[in-house]
């Protein structure tokens, strides 16, 4: 047995058991929060799509805020990757097509704990130079107390490592498999060729050149996105008439009325809710960060938007390329397969340039997201050390992690992305739970405001008794789009 084999069977062994452990708490956390909230993912999606309209104000003198809308675009790029590409083929060809039931639901109930923690993001961010920041370090320390910063401590761990390394092994690991797929080389040597340049990238813009290479990658990655879903919606159009079976074929899988070997009811969700959290992200904390970053009027306003990114990524993308795979008839319970086994769905459908098509858009949207998932680990990394030095560091295991992940298995990749993001999804739902309440008086504060035919707008003196009200520092008014017209 290989290295790799037996690395992958370890992390396997660990996450069969924390993740029985993790589903519990996934979805006791989502029907909790459906129940607080009275399914506020549900009532609300109308208004989900007003809100993504607000135009931001100037937060200072000539310096214009981040919108609703670009916020939202922010954590899209995030969401909008492999994960719907690559994560999609994995839970089908690991759990069967029932795992994509188990996403949807996943999705659905996830969207009600998507909706606290970008609430909670909102209303306890704070100041940038030229925006604001926030997220779960933010909430645990302003909203549960100082008692509590060993846990954004751990958070701040939890985030650094698995954005800035694991899943940005996964992005170059898609990457890679993209390329061999597409010129028909599989060596190692290549792969580590193709690693050794995607590092060089990697590191020329987290060392310098930030500014002009994202500006690229902001126009880039929505016209990926949505040439990818075109693509997808071309499929489905030429198959119109099977969609429906397909659409069939996952329920009967799901509820165990089809099994197949290997890929029975409890594989079918272990596989759908591990997938459906690393693409959605529900419940991970890591949207909230930027969710905090935008400028609005009211804090649930960004906790409905970001709910609706939960439904787009799952709802949408991921079930576009659950039916191009499942049409190509892949064989279910054997070895995970990642983007190639959608590169080749796609080219039995729209003929062999389909695969070079997905090459090209798995390259923009999975290197935008390690550019991204970095971001995410050096906005963190302040809160545990100001040292240049210390961020040089975790900037040079990126680049290292860049490699590892190019020349790594996809089991492997895939399964430590899957202990990493639970070890962070369950320190943010541990610090969500207590603080409930709080989105839950934000969204009743929100709703009274609309009852009344009003535009809402929060100020923190509208809810003085919510906990950690002496740390709310951006809702005091000085923000134009928060001052309530006399």
């Amino acid at each position: 047995m290989s290295f790799m084999e037996t690395a992958t069977d370890w992390v396997n062994a660990w996450n069969d058991k924390y993740w029985l452990f993790m589903i519990a708490l996934l979805i006791f956390a989502g029907l909790y929060f459906c129940w607080r909230t009275i399914l506020v993912q549900i009532r609300y999606i109308p208004e989900m799509f007003r809100a993504i309209t607000e135009k931001p104000s100037d937060i200072s003198e000539g310096v214009k805020g981040i919108s609703a809308f670009k916020a939202f675009t922010i954590s899209a790029a995030s969401r909008v990757g492999t994960g719907n590409v690559a994560g999609v083929a994995v839970a089908i060809t690991t759990g069967g097509p029932g795992a994509v039931f188990w996403m949807w639901l996943l999705a659905g109930i996830g969207g009600a704990t998507s909706f606290i923690e970008s609430t909670l993001a909102q209303l306890y961010k704070v100041r940038d130079h030229d925006s604001y920041r926030g997220g779960p370090a933010y909430y645990i320390t302003k909203g549960l107390g100082e008692n509590w910063r060993w846990m954004a401590t751990l958070f701040v761990l939890a985030i650094t490592v698995t954005y800035g390394f694991v899943f940005n092994a996964v992005q170059s690991n898609s990457i890679t498999a993209a390329i061999a797929e597409s010129t028909g080389n599989d060596s190692t040597g290549f792969k580590l060729g193709i690693g050794i340049v995607l590092a060089i990238l990697t590191a020329i813009i987290i060392f310098g050149g930030v500014q002009r290479i994202s500006a690229v990658t902001q126009v880039v990655v929505p016209i990926m996105a949505v040439a990818y879903i075109v693509l997808g919606l071309i499929v489905l159009a030429l198959n119109i008439t099977e969609v429906p079976a397909m659409i069939a074929l996952i329920f009967e899988h799901a509820f165990g009325i089809r099994e197949i070997a290997g890929a029975v009811v409890g594989t079918a969700m272990m596989q759908g809710i591990r997938r459906g959290l690393f693409s959605n992200e529900a419940g991970m904390g890591s949207t909230p960060n930027a969710a905090a970053t935008a400028s609005v009027s009211h804090p649930v306003k960004q906790g409905l938007i970001q709910t609706m990114g939960v439904y787009f990524d799952t709802w949408v993308v991921c079930t576009i390329t659950a039916v191009i795979i499942l049409l190509s008839d892949p064989s279910f319970g054997g070895d995970a397969e990642g983007t190639s086994l959608t590169q080749a769905a796609l080219a039995a459908q729209l003929g062999g340039w389909a695969i070079h098509a997905v090459t090209i858009i798995i390259f923009f949207l999975a290197f935008s997201s390690v550019v991204g998932n970095y971001y995410y680990a050096e906005a963190n990394v302040p809160f545990l050390s100001k040292s240049k030095a210390v961020l040089n560091s975790v900037r040079s295991l990126v680049v290292l992690c860049v490699v590892g992940g190019a020349i790594g298995s996809v089991p492997l990749v895939w399964s430590l992305a899957d202990t990493f993001s639970a070890l962070m999804a369950t320190i943010n739902i541990v610090a969500i739970l207590p603080l409930g309440g709080v989105a839950v008086a934000l969204l009743k504060n929100y709703s009274e405001q609309k009852a009344k035919g009003l535009n809402p707008v929060f100020h923190r003196d509208d809810l003085p008794n919510v906990r950690g009200h002496a740390n709310i520092e951006c809702w005091d008014g000085s923000d134009p789009i928060t001052r309530r017209e006399a």
